[in-house]
């Protein structure tokens, strides 16, 4: 069997699977990865919600998707995160030892405020937000994914998250790929990815 192994640029409001069997709260169905991808028989890794954007891995080798999905083996992600407010360092801190998200409590994780805004496109349709409210950047990386974790992380310490952009996944990162595009992981890539099952 041959194994496929690619990275999307998932834009805004695509959902994060094949089919969209539901539909919205009207019965429309929504843009999916097989408007942009037509390959068979390929699963994402992990997910991203229809609000988020950035880097998704796609493969059909089981195996490591499993290793990659789970969360016994912490494999970090890191996002670009647009906040309402500029942070504080007493929130950062938070953010970065861990905070209470309903019935649980966050794993420690990397998070660094952005001195100027990541180079991304502008988003389709753009962000709502309040012209007398700034807004920051921070850069978050988790060896975890709880449903929507890094929106409740961001607004359980008083600063709602207004865009959300997966940058990284392990070594693997969004440069140069455009929203709505897709690329083959590189030879070296997927020997590193590879690594992974073996450690």
């Amino acid at each position: 069997m041959s194994y496929h192994y690619i990275l999307f640029h998932k834009p805004y409001n695509v959902l994060c699977q094949f089919s969209d069997r539901e539909g919205n709260n009207a019965g429309i169905q929504r843009p999916t990865l097989k408007d942009y991808i037509d390959i068979p028989d390929i699963y994402a890794v992990g997910r991203l919600d229809l609000d988020s954007e950035g880097l998704l891995l796609l493969t059909n080798h089981g195996a490591l998707q499993h290793r990659l999905s789970s969360p016994k083996y912490a494999h970090p992600r890191t996002y670009w995160v647009q906040v309402e407010r500029i942070p504080d360092e007493q929130a950062l801190d938070s953010l970065r030892n861990g905070v209470q998200i309903q019935d649980y409590r966050t794993r420690p994780a990397t998070v660094q405020l952005l001195p100027t805004e990541p180079e991304l496109p502008p988003r389709d349709p753009p962000v709502r937000f309040r012209k007398t409210v700034p807004t920051a950047w921070l850069e978050i990386t988790l060896t975890e994914g709880k449903n929507r974790q890094v929106r409740r992380m961001t607004a359980s310490v008083g600063f709602p998250t207004l865009r959300l952009v997966r940058s990284g996944i392990g070594n693997l990162s969004l440069a140069g790929l455009p929203p709505g595009q897709w690329r083959d992981l590189t030879p070296e890539e997927v020997k590193s990815l590879l690594k992974q099952l073996r450690s």
